[in-house]
């Protein structure tokens, strides 16, 4: 295994699974999926490599569902806290002001995103950074039906940790990803990235057309409106 070349050391998956093993990869699962500290983990990669070296007898001795299992119980606990958290903060947390580790910026992207795909946003906000960590806290501000929720809840955690720890357990065997295990983990940061990147395009692209295009002036009636229009 290689040093991830993107980031501090701490936050390369290699040396976090080596340093704290697996309490550590639960504990970082955990966070990311419902404390407001813990988007900026590396998520992806880490369960990734999870599965990597589990496959490949590396990492304790516990059998591969064993790990899964554990996974996918620290995601679901998460964004239980994170949904407790958000209805018991409720509309304070949009009031409140940006800091080093919390920017008003992320919360209005996970309501966006909540807003947008309604309750299955809990399983498609698993696959992305940062907006899986606000998702589960803005669906207890909006007072989400609890039962809807934990179903949701169970079937994104599922997909999503155990996805992509088996993910990295098949690759795992191939020699291919060996050689290339730094290049690899890139490609699934940068991969896991990609929808917040396309999010930001169409938010820039929508706001140069709106500062473009400003509308009629508000002084002019409708039929005069139409009037100029038509000449």
């Amino acid at each position: 295994m290689t040093t991830l070349a993107l980031g501090p050391s701490w936050l390369d998956p290699d040396y976090l699974i080596g340093t704290f093993g697996l309490i550590g990869v639960l504990a970082i699962v955990f966070a990311e999926s419902g404390l407001l500290i813990g988007f900026f983990l590396p998520g992806d990669s880490l369960l990734f490599t999870t599965g990597l070296l589990v496959t490949t007898g590396k990492l304790d001795d516990l059998p591969l569902w064993a790990v899964c299992t554990l996974i996918v119980l620290a995601a679901v606990i998460g964004d239980q806290v994170g949904y407790l958290f958000g209805r018991k903060v409720g509309p304070a947390l949009f009031k409140r002001p940006d800091s080093k580790l919390f920017k008003q910026e992320n919360v209005e992207k996970a309501h966006d995103f909540f807003e947008k795909y309604g309750p299955k946003s809990l399983v498609l906000a698993r696959f992305v950074p940062i907006v899986r960590t606000f998702t589960p806290i803005i669906a207890g501000v909006s007072r989400m039906n609890y039962r809807s929720f934990i179903t949701y809840n169970i079937i994104g955690g599922t997909l999503w940790g155990a996805g992509v720890t088996l993910l990295g357990a098949a690759l795992g065997k191939v020699d291919f990803v060996h050689k290339h295990i730094e290049a690899i983990l890139i490609l699934i940061v940068l991969i896991s990235v990609l929808p917040i990147a396309i999010e930001i395009l169409r938010a820039r692209s929508k706001g140069k057309k709106e500062a473009a295009d400003p509308g009629p002036s508000p002084d002019v009636p409708p039929a005069q409106r139409g009037r100029h229009a038509k000449r």
